[in-house]
């Protein structure tokens, strides 16, 4: 090979090399052209935006309250909170129709399942209204919830009053108190507003033991106004939510019911407080409403006349009303 030829050669090997390394250049500026762009502040999420983003997204359901015990909790629409607890012996899913009223009308509506009764974990131990409120405490702190309305069908409602009173009204602003068996359930010899004894929830307790299912058919006769006041389907619905309780959450639960007493709490309420009951309670004693609202300073009594123990499905528009109505207030 002569000198020329070899110089041609080493000429176009140069320059392909050259080549090569502005191509390489090129795709180095780009990429770090695309990784300033990166870095570039981007536009905010609009308020819209994130609540359909929130609207969308999948919410937790459990909650763990103590080492192996959750709670499940329901917790739809967006806006200020609405916090149900349900009675005895029920759970979350037992406020299907106020959770449509209360999404529809801009609200958030939080249902907590007490533990040992419907989709909550069923652990041994204390069933008592301290518990159950201890238990609500750590769910809300969990959940951030502030300002809020809580509220509670019949043992529930005794466990929501328990909750503000021990607490000092943490994370809430209103309490509603539906067909509360509250201040206490039974008579003693100072207090005979209640329609049942010691002896009478003791049977129960022992018929829990015995034939759970003609307990809840004893509390089932005397739950709606009239035996056709809930269709058979809504009574059925019922019994399906009542035996996913525990049987002795159940048992612990009716002891609580027949011995606590809530009259100390009373005076220590000092949030505006909603009383809605029934005239015909056949569970819960009007006159228990009266007490409540002879002892819970400015609150208000409103009464159904159409219903039993269970106002928030017999006369569901109303309370649905009565009860966004004061959350308006």
């Amino acid at each position: 090979m002569t000198t020329k030829s070899s110089g041609m050669i080493n000429y176009f090997k140069t320059q392909q090399i050259m080549t090569k390394y502005n191509q390489l250049i090129a795709a180095t500026l780009l990429v770090s052209a695309i990784g300033l762009g990166s870095c570039k502040e981007q536009p905010k999420e609009s308020k819209e935006e994130k609540q359909t983003t929130a609207a969308t997204e999948g919410r937790k359901e459990y909650y763990e309250v103590a080492p192996n015990v959750k709670l499940h909790v329901t917790d739809l629409g967006n806006g200020p909170a609405v916090v149900l607890i349900h009675g005895y012996p029920l759970s979350d899913a037992s406020w299907e129709y106020q959770y449509h009223a209360l999404v529809k009308a801009g609200y958030r509506a939080i249902g907590i399942t007490l533990r040992g009764f419907g989709q909550s974990d069923k652990p041994f131990g204390k069933y008592d209204y301290d518990q159950f409120a201890d238990d609500i405490k750590s769910v809300l702190d969990q959940m951030d919830v502030k300002e809020a309305v809580i509220g509670g069908h019949s043992m529930g409602g005794a466990i929501a009053l328990h909750y503000v009173a021990k607490y000092n009204g943490a994370h809430v602003k209103k309490l509603g108190l539906f067909s509360a068996a509250a201040p206490r359930h039974t008579k003693t010899a100072d207090y005979p507003y209640p329609l049942f004894t010691k002896d009478d929830i003791s049977q129960w307790v022992a018929l829990n033991n015995s034939d759970r299912p003609a307990l809840l058919a004893a509390v089932g006769a005397k739950f709606a106004l009239t035996p056709s006041s809930l269709s058979p389907g809504i009574g059925q619905w019922l019994y399906s939510i009542e035996l996913q309780s525990s049987a002795y959450a159940m048992e612990q639960a009716l002891i609580s019911l027949r011995d606590e007493d809530l009259r100390a709490d009373l005076a220590k309420i000092k949030v505006p407080t909603l009383i809605m009951h029934a005239k015909d309670d056949h569970i819960v004693a009007y006159a228990l409403a009266q007490q409540m609202n002879k002892g819970i300073v400015g609150s208000k009594l409103v009464t159904f006349d159409k219903s039993g123990h269970a106002s928030f499905l017999e006369e569901k528009d109303k309370f649905n009303e009565e009860l966004i109505k004061f959350i308006k207030e």
